[in-house]
């Protein structure tokens, strides 16, 4: 759950410390306080957008750090990401400059936003003010009922992807089946033009390395007198030269210097240097001779390679690389050759593609079983919901309308209502009511999160449009599910802030700057006396609306 919320110069708030405690709390205040404003800065730390209009005037920046304790999915994803910290909790910063550069930090490490989000998702829930708008979207409709689904089977949670991924399998290689149907001919042609190069290139035989091989060999042969004389001038000064050859000259020297050293042993430090020598040198005349030996002048060798070469050569300048990359281009030809014939296969194209169908088909049909109970499930829940939200005798569905295949599914998600009893039910885009879609959200919302496992949830005005005894009930929904989790509410609705165990106020204030800014009280019960009553009676508070205000909250 959220334990502490910090922000510093974000739009019009200076500095804010607030501590919260588990259960139902209420955020209330004068239109335009910055109730919002609140939620705006808690969905930045966990990773939404944000630019340099986040930044309070005059600010160099906008800082917000949230402090939760987590769950342990959540403490996993610590770990894993390598984020975990010694208290066991979560600590996620979000800094923006006016210059719109972003910083993110989870337990003081740095992050990136997507990081944020995704932890994020796995702490807190929120339901804005427009929910009500989205949920006409039959997308958005459709991604409730899935993520219903996942919250009651772990394996459901997968079925949507599935299905998306083997639809797309299947469209690829339908598409391709077109493409080859409608440009046989050019198909053809370019087929044609890959089996001739390749039989060049496979006929020429060029082997991995062997350019390297011959050019070196051909350098070797071109310079084979040369390179015998001068093997064979090094040879005969040191070891085969008539008059004094330097190998034997040393070896004499360290002979002499040896038997002066029995004489003398400081000497053998120095014979001890030129016995490697000798040796090295002795290496060198063994060496020397072996070259010798492999070194040979032949004219029709070098005649071969010089042919080899330039053939080689004018292929690859043919095909527009270097003669080093011929073997890796004949590998990569083939493969598009193999590629074009097995595109060429009209026969085997429409096996696969059958048989692709026939896979995507499976995990469809298993989603939309999985959507229909789900969806019996969900309807149940918010006709009963429905009821305590004085809308006694109404009804809602989820149809799921038979559609062409696609990469959602078999089917059209379609929420259906009847606001009372005797009424047909219509689409929820079709409902005339403003308050009948808005308690209908609300319900949905409620429900919704009362099977997630998300720890904090945050209702941002959900309750628009909504009045009277209905308001009393909405209260009472947020407090009872407040007994599971924790729920943070933004509310203008005295019934529904009369129910919270913990109430904030949010209001304007004048700095010493003359800048205004917003401030966040926590209230005690006198304070929540007159807070309620203010909601209650607007500007002019009486001793009739404090009253009225005891009464709520004494109830």
């Amino acid at each position: 759950m959220l334990r502490t919320l910090s922000i510093r110069d974000f739009v019009i708030v200076d500095t804010i410390e607030l501590e919260f405690s588990a259960g139902f709390s209420v955020f209330t205040g004068e239109t335009g306080a910055g109730k919002s404003i609140l939620i705006d800065a808690l969905t930045l730390a966990l990773g939404g957008r944000g630019d340099a209009s986040v930044v309070r005037e005059g600010a160099a920046k906008a800082d917000i750090t949230a402090d939760f304790a987590v769950t342990e999915p959540a403490r996993a994803w610590l770990a894993a990401n390598e984020f975990a910290a010694d208290e066991g909790g979560a600590l996620l910063r979000r800094v923006i400059d006016n210059a719109g550069r972003s910083k993110a930090y989870i337990n003081g490490i740095a992050a990136t936003a997507a990081q944020l989000r995704e932890l994020g998702d796995m702490l807190v829930d929120i339901h804005g003010q427009h929910a009500h708008q989205s949920l006409l979207k039959t997308e958005a409709q459709r991604a409730l009922l899935d993520n219903q689904a996942a919250s009651k089977d772990a394996g459901a949670a997968g079925d949507a992807k599935a299905v998306a991924a083997a639809y797309k399998a299947w469209r690829a290689l339908a598409r391709q089946r077109e493409q080859f149907e409608t440009n046989a001919a050019n198909v053809l042609y370019e087929r044609e033009r890959l089996e001739w190069q390749v039989n060049e290139l496979e006929k020429l035989g060029v082997k991995p390395g062997e350019w390297s091989e011959i050019t070196n060999e051909h350098s070797r042969l071109s310079h084979a007198a040369s390179l015998l004389e001068g093997a064979q001038e090094a040879l005969s000064v040191i070891s085969e030269a008539d008059e004094h050859p330097i190998l034997s000259q040393l070896t004499a020297l360290n002979l002499k210097l040896g038997k002066l050293a029995s004489i003398d042993t400081e000497l053998q430090a120095i014979v001890d240097l030129i016995e490697p020598a000798r040796i090295q040198l002795q290496e060198a005349v063994y060496g020397l001779n072996t070259y010798l030996d492999r070194v040979e002048l032949d004219p029709e060798r070098l005649r071969q390679l010089d042919m080899r070469m330039e053939v080689i050569h004018s292929t690859a300048r043919k095909f527009r690389v270097t003669p080093d990359e011929l073997p890796d281009e004949c590998a990569k030809l083939s493969a598009k050759l193999q590629q074009l014939a097995d595109a060429s296969d009209l026969d085997g194209l429409r096996q696969q593609e059958d048989k692709l169908k026939a896979a995507y088909l499976v995990v469809a049909q298993r989603l939309s079983q999985t959507r229909a109970v789900a969806g019996r499930q969900l309807g149940d829940a918010v006709t009963r919901a429905m009821q305590e939200l004085n809308m006694t005798g109404g009804s809602f569905e989820v149809a799921l309308n038979p559609s062409e295949p696609g990469a959602s599914g078999l089917e059209q998600v379609e929420f259906l209502v009847a606001g009372h009893a005797g009424v047909a039910p219509r689409p929820l885009a079709k409902v005339a009511s403003g308050g009948e879609l808005a308690r209908i959200a609300l319900a949905i919302s409620v429900i919704t999160s009362n099977a997630t496992t998300t720890p904090t949830l945050i209702f941002d005005e959900v309750d628009s449009g909504i009045g009277g005894g209905v308001a009393e009930v909405v209260g009472r929904l947020l407090k009872r599910l407040g007994q599971q989790r924790q729920v943070l509410c933004v509310t203008h609705l005295p019934q529904v802030a009369s129910q919270a165990a913990q109430h904030f106020q949010v209001a304007k204030s004048t700095l010493a700057s003359g800048k205004t800014a917003s401030r966040i009280d926590v209230l005690d019960a006198k304070a929540r006396v007159e807070e309620v009553a203010r909601m209650l009676g607007g500007l002019e508070i009486t001793a009739t609306t404090r009253k009225h205000a005891r009464e709520l909250l004494a109830s």
